[in-house]
């Protein structure tokens, strides 16, 4: 179990900073990048990237030094975040799609036809992917309970929140006003649940 817990921890350190950031290049930058093309901008925000996953990699030792074992409590409340996560995934996976979650429709030249999603699990709510990672960032940190974790989960929420506001900045500028009566009748987070 501890190997299990150091393996998850290790992967969520290593990844997930990247894996947020990965917007921060993308959404403010999307006229840039559509410009250089995808094969350009793969390329720099990749190395960029595989950089900031080295630079980490470099100082995981200290980073995973403070971890506070094997907890039942801490592996309840994991299932709840993980479930709540794969229950979320299983929804959006129906309508966003690989080529979406890596960014493709925010590198598409002017004149390819874009589709905002609004059906399913997004007629409910903006942002499930969001929510989803959280959600799941929070399940993995329970589950290894490495004190790291936790201060990664904490700081992903306005990390994550950032990422939305660029993200929603980039969608009413690729969808102008049928974004804008999107936002007024959806919640970005919590679906609403009367009629």
């Amino acid at each position: 179990m501890d190997s299990l817990r150091y393996l998850i921890a290790f992967l969520l350190l290593l990844g997930l900073p990247p894996g947020l950031f990965f917007w921060f290049f993308i959404h403010p930058f999307a006229a840039l990048w559509r410009r250089l093309g995808i094969g350009w901008t793969y390329g720099l925000v990749g190395a960029a990237m595989l950089v900031l996953m080295a630079g980490i990699y470099l100082v995981r030792a200290p980073l995973l030094a403070t971890q506070f074992g094997t907890n039942f409590v801490c592996l309840g409340l994991a299932l709840v975040c993980l479930t709540g996560a794969a229950l979320i995934a299983f929804q959006r996976q129906k309508y966003l799609t690989v080529r979406i979650m890596i960014g493709l429709p925010e590198l598409r030249t002017e004149g390819q036809a874009s589709v905002l999603l609004t059906e399913g699990i997004y007629a409910r709510i903006r942002h499930p992917r969001y929510v989803e990672v959280f959600l799941a960032v929070l399940g993995f940190a329970f589950f290894s309970n490495y004190l790291v974790l936790y201060v990664w989960a904490v700081l992903s929420l306005p990390v994550l929140y950032a990422i939305i506001v660029l993200e929603e900045q980039e969608l009413r500028d690729r969808f102008g006003h049928t974004y804008v009566e999107y936002c007024r009748h959806v919640p970005r987070f919590i679906p609403r649940f009367h009629s």
